[in-house]
Order: structure tokens, then C-alpha cells, then sequence
């Protein structure tokens, strides 16, 4: 019986016999198409080729696409681990043919593949074609021969695929599994055909039309293939199982997560356990490929997936974090031929700790609150939308773990009510579902990268060089010339100017050519491998064809390469320091500073900080020259290179190696694949010094560091001041910070005693009465405190429900002009009055907008101090 592992090599190794290229899965944060969220289908790498906006040196391609369907359009999310064939994450075989072979040829190497190679029986195979497709129904009798009643005529979009309301599309044959007479079901088209007898295993694309936008369809010059099989179903057919989860790969996950949990997998549990298989895949590999834990976009997505795992584990008694510790049996099951989540293990699973203990602090406490709302709803009973939101916005349940949750008790959510609480929130989440939010990348530049080709970049080396201005584009279209005055986009046979790339800004500089002069004001890349400049010309007229003096800004750029290869070893250090789970998240290096983002789930102490800097500065000192290979992506990280997740890197990539291992090891300090520009030596960095740490969202940190002079000058400014501090207390540099931390323990020791002396006072009978009132038989104690904010009043009004016994105590504090109310209410009165109901009222008597709080305590404030015996009116008067 064949693994899975097995079974996807099978498919790879047979079309690359027949003269495919095996393309690595592209990253499931699509890099060429802002209007999806995740890859969803083998295709979507190649959109580009079948559109012809992109040319490849090959005209036939297999891949193992890695795929994502958790929102949007392709959501199964709800359906995981209750049925036998959804997912999250699954992988797609596929075969492409860019206008090379088309039909038969395509049913042939299906046919070949799936009766030859994978040997299964001919009598358990049928196929579907799309209705007056009469073509791929001839083809299937001449190549499988099949009878007709074998080959089922379908309508509708089931058979017939497209791109979008217009563009490349075509007729589509699918391939079906018989399981047996055992099985209820019917083939497709039958009445019968929701059954599970009959299993669709791979899809043929025929992509031969183009849509019009007035409905018409257009032959297609070059006729292609896109095929998609799902490597999952496939497995269980060739496994004897009927069940997605029941191959080796889900065995294997589920095995470990009964280990782990102690619970069987059957009954109750078996879904549970189906679902934290599933999640784990597809966190695990979005992980690997840079999205992070968020509320917005792919990381909101991310975060659903895994609370919807994290709540399953709970259910089987899991108490301690579960995840983390299934990730090597995901990694050792698929890492062999996912190299990326090998070099990303770390990094997931200190991802999954840090997200499952977040999640855990609050899990209790909103299944208290889901058990409470339903404990008296009936089978067929609706929740109400206001706690599900409740649920989603104070404890993070979204709504479809809300969802889950309940559906064992046959209840549902009032999605209506849901989404109508969620107002404004719910339409930026709606913002975030569109697409990427990443620019589009415009057919025109590929267009002009296929006419002009590749653009050579020599700054490497060079900070000016001489060429011909080869493209001129003025907003979004070619011309032959540019104007004084006018911004433009140029193309360069060969230039020096590095185009913004991995976190590295683009260059400026000047341009000068017989007659005029411009600025190039950034330089980016487009298409690929076209470096544009964005150009301000400010003196005569560039056409094409001139040539052109091209020089570098080189002061920016030798303060860019410093902070670029200071960013490299901060890196380095921060995986030394705080551990192998660290992996950058973004950067931003220009002439001005360096910024870098990456993963952790706590502050970086001061310690580590100082530890952090004293390893960078060490290499810098090595003073070692730095070095550069170009390597294959898979040789450089095999060789320990380290690249970033979710990158996109081409079939040759530059490996940086700077300083060498502190620890004496025979091995560079720093080596990563950049394309960036970068200092000679460690030497010319010549000084690090981080300047902030901070968090910018769920487990990510921030640093910002200068290098070289601006490190220098801060220092002097750091410096300067600790000087006039010595100065102004009289003491040498050194106990500047005794005398300080003296002075801010008087501070507040001293404040302490004044809110002592103040809440004495109010206690002892400041204020407008010495004693309690009756009012409609309730005891009231109601003050006004000068002086007294509204941080000091909760303590005094503890202190006064302890002297009323049985009361309402309402306190307005007067300080800088502003109200400041609290009021609390005893336990044995807070079924006739509400704390919080009674701050509000005399928040709105002193022009505020309200107040928050408990039955038992309320808080609020006011803009208007002198309305303070208003408000206390107005509780009085609430109190009947």
C-alpha cells in the first residue's frame, strides 16, 4: 500500500518523465494575485502564463500545490472533521500545459497515470464531460474505452471552468472512483449522486475560450491544460479506506494527538480529533509561510483556524497546550518534501504555545458564558446574536467556533442579530475578506519586461554606469519621450540603482544626458525582474534610445548597506539570544535607521538587550570582509542558509555571509539569502546601538537600532544628558540613576501620604453631610470631594459602604475642573438599584455621555466640575 508520501513523488516523477517541469508549491500568500486571500488551486502560481502576461522557459509544468480554503468563496471550514473528504489545508496535483498539448494528450496521461502508475482497476473508473463536449467524450472512448453510459454528459458550472466573468475559461472532464455497491450513492447527474459510492479524483481543465464581456466566446490562440487532483482523495482510494482521515498521513497525526490527550479517538472525540489534524496542517504551513496570529486579514483567518483546533483539544481534556507539542509529527509526517517547515519549526511551534495559552486564559470563562445562554434553550432554539458577539469581541471566540460549539445540542446562532451587533467592526472585517490588500501587478510591465527583457543591475559593484533609457512610461503607458517637469517611470538597458526588495528602501540619485539632467527620486522592480526609476526630470528632453549617466546617491547608500547587513546580525543574535523561534516578520532599512520585525512572545528584557548589542558589536569588530555566493535556493538553505518565510526566491539567489561564530564554530555568524546591498567588511558598520522594543501586534517585537555616525551622535545625546542630570543634582555621572530612583520613591511616598490624608478627610466628614441620609428609606452617603480624582474615590467608597452597612454610596470627586463619579451599592439593595445605572445619571446631569461599571460599582466622568451637586441630585433622585 503506497504512502502518501509515496503517492504525490508517483505523480511528480511521471510527468516529469514526460518533459514537465516540477515547480515547487508557491507560498499560500499569493504573490501575483491581490484578489484572493490564500492559494486556493494549483493555477493560481501560473495565472500570469495562462493569461499571457508572463512568459516561463517551459511550456509544461507539474506541481504539489499547497492550498488553503478557510474563507471567503472556498470556505469548509464548518464541515472539518464532521465529513469525510473537507480540510482546510490539502495538497493539489496538478499538470499544466501552457498552449503546448491539450485534450488528448491530457486524458492520456491521466488515463496512463491513474490505471499504470497508481494500478487502479479500470472496471471502478468512470468520467464526466461537459455537455457538448463532444470532443473529450470521443476521446475517452478511444483512449480509455469506455462505453458510453460510462461517460456522463454534464451541464452547468460543475463541468465548464472559467477565470473570472471574463477571460480564459473552457470545458472541464472529471475523473470518478467507483467505492462499491456497498456504498450508497449514485454516479453524477443522478439522482443519487450526493452519496459516497462515487469519488471525484482529479479534474482536466480544458482551457480553449475567451469570455467577452458581451457574453461571447473567443477561440484561444493557445488552447492549455489545468488539472487539479487532490492528493488526499487520491491516497484513500489507493489506501483501501473511504475516509479522507483514515490514510497514513491523518493516522499518524490523530495516533499522536490520542497519545497526547489520552482519549480515544471514537464516539464524541473522533471529530475532535479529525479537527486538530486538519488545523494543524494548515496553521502549521501558513506559520511557515510569514502570516502571524491578528485580528485582520490571512492573520485573522489564521487565528480562526487555530481557536476552532485549540477548543477542540479543551474538549478532550487537554491541559496543557496541545499543538505545539503535534507539530513535530507534522514536520517529520511532510517535511522531507516541505523543506520550509523543517527551517520553520521552531517558529510554529513557539506560534501555537503563545496563540493556545492566550486562547486558554479565556476559553473557561466563555464556555461559562456559552453554557449559561443555552442551558435553557431547546433542540432547534437560536442563540442570540448579541452573545455571540459578546463571545467574539470580549473572549475571541469567532463566530463559527460559537457555531461549533453549539451544534451538538442541535442549536444554531442568530447570524442576523451577530452581525448586527458586530456595526462597524463587522464591515471592516468584511474590508479585509476582498483580497490581499497588496498591489496588483499590472499586466503592461510584464508586457514590457516580455519586449525589453530582464533589466541588469551592476550596482553591486558601481555606484554609476552609462546606458540607454530603453522604456519611458508616463501614467501607466509607453512614450517615446519625457518632458521638463514631468514624473516618469524608466527602464535602463543596465542600471546601478537597487530596486526596494526585502525590507531594503529603493535608491535615489541623479541622472545627466546630453541636453538635460533629472532626479531619480526611488527605483522599484516590476514584473519580476524589471528595475523602473521614478524620475523627476528637471532639465531638457529624455527619449528613448539616449544614453544616460547614471549615479547612485552614495552617501545614502553606504548608510543603507550598513543598516542592511547590521539587520543581518541583529537577526543572527536575536535566534542566539532568545532562541531558534525568532524569525523576521518584516524590515525596514533605509539611510535614516534600521527597523526589525520579528516573532516572540514576550518584552525583550534589558539584559538581553545589552546581550543582544554586545554580539553585534563583537562581529562588527572582527572587521571580517563580507561574502557573497550564488547558489540554488534548496543547496543554499541545505547548506544552513537562512531564508524568509513566504519569500519568493527565483532558480538562483545570492547567500550573504558575514563575521564568523562567536562561539568558535567553523561556520559564518550571519548567512541568509539576500539580494540586497551590503557592507564589505563588518568594519564599516563600525558602531550598533538599539534605540526602542516594542510589540506591534500578538506575539511580534520590534527594533529599532542606528548604525555608524547615527549611533554615534545618539549616544552623544544619551550622554549629554546624563550629564546635565549630574550637573543639576550635584553628583558624578555614575549615581545619576541612585539619585533618580531617590527621588521618584519620595515622589511616592509622598503622594501616598497625600491620598492617606485626603481619603481621612472625606472619611471624617468633608464633604456636604457628616453622616448618611434616608432617603425612601435607603441610606445614602453623597459627597462632593475637591481635590480628589477619580482614582481615590473607589477606596473611600469601600471605606463608606462599610459604615453605611446598607446603603448607596455616591461619590463626585472635583479635581482640575473635571468630575470624576463612583457609586457603589451594598449586595443585599442591588436588586433595587443598579450602581451603574445611577453613575449614569449623574454623569449626563454634568454633560457627560455615561458611565460603566456593575450593579455592585459604577465609574464615570464629566467635563464640568461645578455641575458636581447636580449629579449627586440626580442620583438621589433615581433612588425610589
Amino acid at each position: 500500500m503506497p504512502s502518501l508520501n509515496q503517492i504525490r513523488q508517483t505523480f511528480l516523477d511521471y510527468f516529469a518523465k514526460n518533459d514537465h517541469e516540477i515547480v515547487s508549491s508557491s507560498s499560500l500568500v499569493p504573490h501575483n494575485d491581490p484578489t484572493l486571500m490564500f492559494t486556493n488551486a494549483g493555477m493560481v502560481q501560473f495565472k500570469n502564463v495562462f493569461t499571457g502576461a508572463e512568459t516561463r522557459p517551459y511550456k509544461r509544468a507539474t506541481t504539489s500545490q499547497k492550498v488553503v480554503r478557510a474563507g471567503g468563496k472556498h470556505n469548509d471550514l464548518d464541515n472539518v472533521g464532521y465529513t469525510a473528504r473537507h480540510h482546510t489545508f490539502f495538497e493539489m496535483l496538478g499538470n499544466f500545459s501552457f498552449g503546448d498539448y491539450f485534450k488528448e494528450q491530457a486524458i492520456s496521461h491521466a488515463w496512463n497515470l491513474i490505471t499504470k502508475e497508481y494500478g487502479l482497476p479500470k472496471d471502478r473508473l468512470l468520467a464526466t464531460v461537459y455537455i457538448d463536449d463532444d470532443e473529450a467524450f470521443n476521446l475517452w472512448k478511444k483512449i480509455a474505452g469506455f462505453s458510453d453510459d460510462r461517460i456522463i454528459r454534464i451541464a452547468g458550472s460543475d463541468n465548464f471552468w472559467s477565470m473570472g466573468d471574463t477571460g480564459p475559461c473552457g470545458p472541464c472532464t472529471e475523473i470518478f472512483y467507483d467505492h462499491g455497491e456497498h456504498i450508497w450513492g449514485g454516479p453524477p447527474g443522478s439522482p443519487e449522486e450526493d452519496g459516497d459510492r462515487f469519488v471525484e479524483i482529479w479534474n482536466l481543465v480544458f482551457m480553449q475560450f475567451d469570455q467577452q464581456t458581451d457574453g461571447t466566446r473567443l477561440n484561444l490562440p493557445k488552447p492549455s491544460i489545468d488539472t487539479g487532483m487532490g492528493l488526499e482523495r487520491v491516497a484513500a482510494v489507493l489506501q483501501g479506506v473511504h475516509n479522507n482521515y483514515d490514510v497514513d498521513l491523518f493516522k499518524a497525526l490523530i495516533r499522536a494527538s490520542v497519545e497526547e490527550t489520552g482519549v480515544k479517538a471514537e464516539g464524541e472525540a473522533l471529530p475532535s480529533h479529525r479537527v486538530i489534524a486538519d488545523h494543524l496542517r494548515s496553521t502549521s504551513f501558513l506559520i511557515a509561510d510569514g502570516v502571524t496570529p491578528s485580528n485582520e486579514g490571512r492573520g485573522y483567518v489564521l487565528r480562526r483556524i487555530m481557536r476552532r483546533a485549540m477548543r477542540h483539544a479543551y474538549l478532550l481534556g487537554a491541559n496543557e497546550p496541545l499543538m505545539p507539542r503535534l507539530a513535530p509529527v507534522l514536520v517529520r509526517e511532510m517535511g522531507d518534501h516541505y523543506g520550509e517547515l523543517k527551517r520553520a519549526e521552531a517558529t510554529i511551534i513557539e506560534t501555537l504555545r503563545q496563540e493556545e495559552e492566550r486562547f486558554r486564559r479565556t476559553l473557561g470563562r466563555g464556555m461559562t458564558l456559552l453554557d449559561e445562554a443555552t442551558a435553557n434553550l431547546k433542540d432547534g432554539d437560536m442563540l442570540e446574536g448579541e452573545v455571540a458577539f459578546k463571545l467574539y469581541d470580549t473572549y475571541g471566540f469567532p463566530l463559527d467556533l460559537t457555531q461549533d460549539a453549539i451544534r451538538a445540542k442541535g442549536l444554531s446562532v442568530n447570524v442576523a442579530g451577530f452581525e448586527a451587533a458586530m456595526g462597524e467592526q463587522k464591515q471592516r472585517g468584511r474590508a479585509n475578506w476582498k483580497g490581499s490588500g497588496e498591489t496588483s501587478v499590472q499586466a503592461e510591465w510584464f508586457s514590457i519586461r516580455d519586449q525589453a527583457g530582464a533589466s541588469e543591475f551592476v550596482g553591486y559593484e558601481h555606484l554609476s554606469t552609462q546606458s540607454h533609457a530603453r522604456v519611458i512610461v508616463r501614467d501607466g503607458e509607453s512614450v517615446s519621450e519625457g518632458l521638463v517637469g514631468e514624473r516618469l517611470q524608466v527602464v535602463f538597458d543596465r542600471t546601478v540603482f537597487y530596486p526596494e526588495g526585502g525590507g531594503q528602501a529603493g535608491d535615489t540619485g541623479t541622472l545627466h544626458w546630453a541636453g538635460g539632467e533629472g532626479r531619480v527620486l526611488d527605483t522599484q522592480k516590476q514584473a519580476g525582474d524589471l528595475i523602473v526609476h521614478d524620475v523627476e526630470i528637471t532639465e531638457g528632453v529624455l527619449a528613448v534610445g539616449d544614453m544616460v549617466h547614471l549615479h547612485v546617491d552614495g552617501a545614502k547608500r553606504q548608510t543603507t548597506k550598513s543598516n542592511h547587513s547590521a539587520a543581518h546580525l541583529l537577526h543572527a543574535a536575536l535566534k542566539n539570544v532568545l532562541g531558534p523561534h525568532v524569525a523576521q516578520k518584516g524590515q525596514l532599512v533605509d539611510a535614516e535607521r534600521m527597523r526589525f520585525d520579528f516573532s516572540h512572545g514576550a518584552p525583550v528584557s534589558p539584559e538581553e538587550i545589552e546581550r543582544i548589542e554586545a554580539e553585534v558589536n563583537a562581529v562588527i569588530l572582527q572587521n571580517e570582509a563580507a561574502t557573497t555566493k550564488m547558489m540554488a535556493p534548496a543547496e543554499a538553505i541545505e547548506a544552513g542558509a537562512v531564508a524568509l518565510f513566504g519569500e519568493k526566491y527565483g532558480d538562483e539567489v545570492r547567500v550573504l555571509s558575514l563575521g564568523h561564530a562567536l562561539d568558535g564554530a567553523d561556520k559564518g555568524y550571519s548567512v541568509e539569502l539576500c539580494g540586497g546591498t551590503h557592507v564589505s567588511r563588518t568594519g564599516d558598520i563600525a558602531l550598533f546601538k538599539i534605540i526602542s522594543e516594542s510589540g506591534i501586534a500578538a506575539g511580534v517585537r520590534r527594533i529599532e537600532a542606528f548604525t555608524g555616525e547615527a549611533a554615534r551622535q545618539y549616544l552623544l545625546e544619551q550622554a549629554g544628558v546624563a550629564r546635565s542630570l549630574a550637573d543639576q543634582f550635584k553628583v558624578p555621572v555614575a549615581q545619576v540613576s541612585a539619585r533618580v530612583e531617590a527621588l521618584v520613591n519620595d515622589r511616592k511616598r509622598l503622594e501616598k501620604e497625600l491620598a492617606d490624608a485626603k481619603r481621612a478627610l472625606a472619611v471624617g466628614g468633608g464633604g456636604k453631610a457628616s453622616g448618611p441620609e434616608d432617603i425612601n428609606g435607603v441610606k445614602v452617603i453623597a459627597r462632593v470631594l475637591d481635590g480628589v480624582g477619580g482614582k481615590d474615590l473607589r477606596p473611600l467608597a469601600e471605606d463608606f459602604k462599610k459604615q453605611v452597612g446598607s446603603g448607596v454610596v455616591a461619590l463626585v470627586g472635583v479635581l482640575d475642573g473635571k468630575a470624576a463619579v463612583t457609586v457603589a451599592v451594598t449586595p443585599d439593595l442591588t436588586g433595587r438599584f443598579n450602581a451603574a445605572e445611577l453613575a449614569k445619571a449623574a454623569v449626563i446631569a454634568m454633560g457627560g455621555q455615561g458611565a460603566g461599571g456593575k450593579p455592585d460599582f459604577a465609574q464615570g466622568g464629566a467635563p464640568d466640575a461645578t455641575k458636581a451637586e447636580g449629579g449627586l441630585d440626580a442620583i438621589k433622585a433615581a433612588i425610589v
